[in-house]
């Protein structure tokens, strides 16, 4: 399947500062992917980059097969930066049926967009009126109209109260089943967790990390958490088996290597009615993420913890 977004061996170099360094990076049809990395890591260079607000020092890229920057290559991007402004004297709708109009956009796509992020019974009013969350989802707007065939997104939610955080990721699914690529990035990693197909993790300007996020936690091999909790008077006994640390008289907590996993947790089994409970957790993204930008020298806290069972 052809890749909306292609950069090849990019590199970035503002005069003394190497922004980005040889990163090769692809987006599907209908993809989503994550890109993380610390302030400075390079993603939002990347981002202007894909734009065609500046030009790579060396490497290539290409949005659809079409240099960015090129009214072909604008027509299929759409864009939501971390802070949004808009006018403050036109209204919702009015704004976006500006970028409506830029994008050639059907006129009933302005409704259904407004829908789409609530703003329906605000539409009328002026920007100025509005909350920092409500000017997001103009932002949210703006972006969709038109259907893109590329979502830029930076720090899409910022600003957004929970609910409305989780609407925005269901419109965000929905239009990437539709075939419209997703590259999103965030530093709310707890939320990105299970939304998203890829992580692409960027390094003082080098990709250190790309894949679904199980590939990353295998090859990261952090400890997996096994807490056990245990029937009534028998936590000691479940302490005494397997090891570990016990948690409020009531529940044994420990972390082992992946290869261990199956062997303790038979192990657990076999305690039979002394075991009420068995919660196995993977490392989580926020783990996995400080591993690769960590250059996976420095390990989690859970990976000072050695098993015993």
């Amino acid at each position: 399947m052809t890749e909306i977004v292609k950069a090849l061996n990019v590199r970035m170099k503002f005069k003394a500062v190497e922004a980005l360094t040889d990163v090769s990076l692809g987006v599907a049809p209908g993809e989503q992917v994550a890109l993380l990395g610390h302030n400075g890591a390079g993603k939002t260079t990347l981002f202007r980059l894909i734009l065609g607000f500046i030009k790579p020092t060396a490497g290539s890229i290409s949005i659809a097969g079409f240099t960015p920057g090129s009214d072909a290559a604008r027509r299929v991007v759409s864009y939501l930066p971390e802070q949004v402004a808009f006018p403050k004297m036109l209204t919702g709708r009015e704004v976006v049926r500006f970028y409506a109009r830029l994008k050639g956009a059907a006129p009933g796509d302005v409704q259904a967009v407004l829908d789409k992020v609530e703003l329906v019974e605000a539409a009328d009013r002026r920007v100025d009126t509005y909350s920092k969350g409500m000017r997001q989802r103009l932002g949210l707007a703006q972006a969709l109209v038109g259907n893109p065939r590329l979502l830029l997104l930076d720090e899409p939610t910022s600003g957004l109260d929970p609910l409305s955080r989780q609407h925005f990721y269901e419109l965000i699914a929905d239009v990437s089943r539709r075939g419209c690529s997703v590259l999103l990035s965030s530093h709310g990693l707890s939320e990105l967790e299970a939304r998203t197909d890829r992580v692409a993790i960027l390094r003082k300007g080098r990709l250190v990390a790309d894949g679904p996020l199980a590939e990353l936690q295998h090859q990261a091999d952090l400890p997996i958490r096994i807490r056990v909790r245990a029937a009534s008077g028998a936590v000691d006994t479940v302490h005494a088996e397997i090891g570990g640390g016990r948690i409020n008289c009531a529940s044994v907590e420990l972390y082992c290597a992946r290869r261990d996993k199956m062997r303790i947790l038979s192990k657990i089994s076999g305690l039979g009615a002394q075991v009420e409970d068995v919660d196995v957790a993977s490392p989580t993204l926020d783990e996995v993420y400080r591993y690769f930008s960590n250059n996976g020298i420095e390990q989690t806290r859970r990976g000072d913890i050695q098993c015993t069972a």
